[in-house]
């Protein structure tokens, strides 16, 4: 295994484990275990826990927009048909578990927020991004007449986006996927679908 890879590992290690556990419950140690990394080389790749949770975090959004692009990217599919499976996908993947999602901006937004201001740059930035491109979908919607948002395309994305946020908390607390039905069915009106 590369250098690469191995630093790689870790962090796909980590985002799963912190998916579960959340930041604050996961140790280093527990981490570097389960990517089977001696425990002792952990400053070979991160400088510190802050900067281990900020690559962390990259490498995450740099896997989830891709994984967006891939699935707006589809030709000849009408924009609000790609942008309703992306909210359904999102439905899905918040909804397993309780509820308990694999959401790294959900898991970790107000809990590293405040403790970390490397690690809150980074959700800051992976969030833009992440509505840059579904505003970039409405734009797309509206140019082919599939949707009809009805304001401005930025204003709108932002709004559902951080719909979608709030209902992935509440169904985690409530553990019941209630609230990101919901959302599903407001993005549907919002957009003009229904």
């Amino acid at each position: 295994m590369t250098a690469s890879d191995t630093r790689q590992t870790i962090l796909d290690v980590a985002q799963a484990t912190v998916a579960r556990k959340g930041w604050a419950a996961v140790g280093i140690n527990e981490v570097l275990t389960a990517a089977g990394v001696p425990k002792g080389s952990f400053y070979h790749w991160f400088s510190s826990k802050d900067a281990f949770g900020e690559a962390m975090l990259r490498s995450y959004f740099t896997t989830y927009l891709a994984e967006m692009d891939a699935l707006f990217a589809r030709p000849g599919v009408p924009a609000a048909e790609r942008l309703m499976a992306y909210w359904r996908n999102w439905r899905d993947d918040q909804g397993i578990g309780d509820c308990q999602g694999k959401c790294l901006a959900v898991k970790l937004g107000a809990e590293v927020a405040d403790l970390s201001e490397p690690m809150r740059l980074a959700l800051k930035e992976g969030t833009t991004a992440i509505i840059d491109r579904i505003q970039r979908m409405i734009e797309a919607g509206a140019s082919d007449g599939s949707l009809d948002a009805g304001g401005d395309a930025r204003e709108v994305a932002e709004t559902l986006y951080e719909m979608w946020v709030g209902a992935s908390v509440l169904a985690k607390i409530r553990r019941d996927p209630g609230p990101l039905d919901s959302a599903l069915a407001a993005t549907s009106r919002i957009l003009r679908l229904a």
